[in-house]
């Protein structure tokens, strides 16, 4: 493999003159990313946010690819108007499409191409634009920043301030970063925020960076507060007892009152450059991968011995249980050394008290419950099958429950060494949300993930919650997750496709999931693969462009 080429992407999408789908206000647009390696399967990378009340969209969020030259990398970029909290894109209006490959979107570093209909027709006079660039520096820029004694923009109350980072380029200023919103609040306190390095300044910490203060509108009509220009050496000069500050200055005031001084002032407390660790770095640093299978067997999904049943195993030895379960196990097992995995079944009714179990072994050994690599999952699951009576309800909590307990005991090592993830396959709704909303949120402070991969053709809505890509998961007491740890798929998607294309969906947000854990807690990878990057010196948040 030595002789492929293989470089990190990062892709900047903005669109302009979408169609407007709302009657009382203009669309809610957000980009989804598609990706096409062979065959005609689309599998989803990635979501950007979505911006309100915008035709001409600068989304913030930035995808990461994986380029590889001698590949054809086809990428789809689809436009929605998100007009409700749910996932799933059959809820909401399309607004159009682009259809490329990755080769072409590098090879000329900025793409537009016009956006059709399914039907591929224009879509209104909508384009979209997108920006490529490599990255070769994994460093990211960590800041805190406030401001005080800001103009009031609203006439009935207090403005509601939000900042924006803008990157020099050779085609003009690139959105890098946009803070949330701070409601009701002059002298804002913005969270702790992270850029990449590369995004921020391109590695060169004398190279401009503009930062733009808005009063955020609902209707998209954001109001200028002020602005001011910095260098990220100017920036990282800044401290908790000596901050780095900056008149927020509005050139249109300025020119109207003699008497002007400035909008405001935004104080940056705090400015460091770190080295942020990949995947990879936690992976050959030492991280292991402990993977749980837990299997739906409530009686929704038929009696085994029916063909109609999605437990019967047909005479070609499948179902679509043992399809999930080959497909992400077969990834997984490469980072897990002792090769063991602990799968069970919850839903049923096991001998020989025939008793309803929500979490029991699918070799029937509660001490051991370990099989012998991703064979002897598939092995347990077929001598479990006639053995137990599907019954119900269809609830998740215990499971997840169960693999938290480990995970937390792995978090009190303080070490980067193991990580758990839970795949759930499942065929209809959750009886227990309440719970499982709560386990989840739970879990999200611990070193684990989970998959549910949907069998079946069940309307699997209440999944698409528990995926927090939009918007992040509550409990019933209305804690908020720390991240997303669910990927939900349907199986009926890639019913036609290959193994390795559902196994590519319902992984994609797991090495995010992994470095972004270990990032929040601030651990290291327990042995560095790799050494520091000097500094290169000389050498784009959302927004609505109108």
């Amino acid at each position: 493999m030595s002789g492929q080429c293989v470089a990190k992407v990062e892709l900047t999408v903005s669109c302009e003159n979408l169609l407007d789908k709302d009657v009382f206000s203009k669309s809610d647009p957000m980009c989804v990313l598609l990706m096409n390696t062979s065959g005609s399967q689309w599998f989803e990378i990635g979501r950007t946010e979505t911006v309100q009340n915008c035709l001409n969209p600068k989304f913030a969020k930035k995808f990461l690819l994986d380029y590889h030259f001698e590949v054809v990398q086809k990428v789809k970029f689809e436009i929605y108007d998100i007009d409700s909290p749910t996932a799933s894109l059959s809820n909401h209006d399309f607004l159009g499409e682009a259809e490329c490959t990755l080769g072409q979107i590098v090879s000329s570093s900025k793409l537009t191409r016009p956006l059709v209909l399914k039907n591929k027709t224009p879509a209104g006079k909508g384009t979209i634009t997108v920006f490529a660039e490599e990255i070769k520096d994994n460093r990211v820029v960590n800041l805190e920043v406030e401001a005080r004694k800001l103009d009031k923009k609203d006439f009935f109350g207090k403005s509601d301030p939000f900042l924006e980072f803008y990157r020099q380029t050779e085609t003009g200023w690139q959105l890098a970063h946009r803070t949330e919103v701070v409601k009701r609040n002059l002298n804002p306190h913005w969270r702790p925020f992270r850029i990449p390095l590369q995004s921020l300044c391109g590695g060169d910490v004398e190279k401009p960076i503009k930062v733009d203060c808005h009063d955020y509108d609902n209707d998209g009509s954001h109001d200028l507060i002020g602005t001011f220009e910095t260098t990220l050496a100017q920036l990282t000069e800044a401290s908790r007892t000596r901050p780095a500050e900056f008149e927020c200055v509005n050139m249109k005031k300025k020119q109207k009152k003699r008497n002007y001084k400035n909008s405001g002032i935004v104080s940056v407390k705090l400015c460091e450059i770190v080295k942020e660790f990949t995947f990879l770095d936690y992976i050959m640093g030492g991280c292991q991968l402990n993977f749980t299978v837990g299997v739906d067997f409530t009686g929704s999904n038929g009696d085994p011995r029916r063909p109609d049943s999605l437990h019967y195993i047909s005479p070609n030895g499948v179902n679509e249980y043992l399809s999930a379960i080959w497909s992400v196990g077969m990834v997984i097992q490469d980072y897990d050394s002792d090769n063991l995995f602990p799968a069970f079944g919850f839903g049923a009714q096991i001998p020989p008290t025939w008793q309803i179990s929500h979490e029991f072994p699918l070799n029937f050994n509660p001490t051991n419950p370990y099989c012998k690599g991703i064979e002897g999952v598939v092995e347990a699951y077929r001598l479990c099958l006639p053995q137990v009576k599907l019954f119900g309800p269809t609830n998740f909590s215990p499971i997840i429950n169960h693999v938290a307990r480990f995970a937390h005991q792995a978090a009190s090592q303080k070490t980067a060494s193991e990580y758990f993830v839970l795949l759930i396959i499942t065929d209809g709704v959750i009886t227990d949300m309440d719970q499982t909303c709560a386990a989840i949120v739970n879990a999200a402070r611990l070193p684990m993930s989970i998959i549910i991969v949907g069998v079946g053709g069940a309307d699997f809505d209440a999944m698409e919650v528990l995926d927090g890509d939009d918007s992040r998961l509550r409990s019933p007491s209305g804690e908020v997750a720390a991240r997303d740890i669910v990927q939900f798929v349907p199986f009926r998607n890639f019913q036609n496709a290959s193994r390795e294309a559902l196994a590519q969906s319902v992984l994609a947000e797991l090495p995010e999931q992994v470095s972004s854990f270990f990032r929040m807690v601030n651990l290291q990878p327990v042995h560095d693969p790799a050494s520091s990057v000097e500094f290169s010196k000389g050498g784009p948040g959302s927004e609505c462009s109108r």
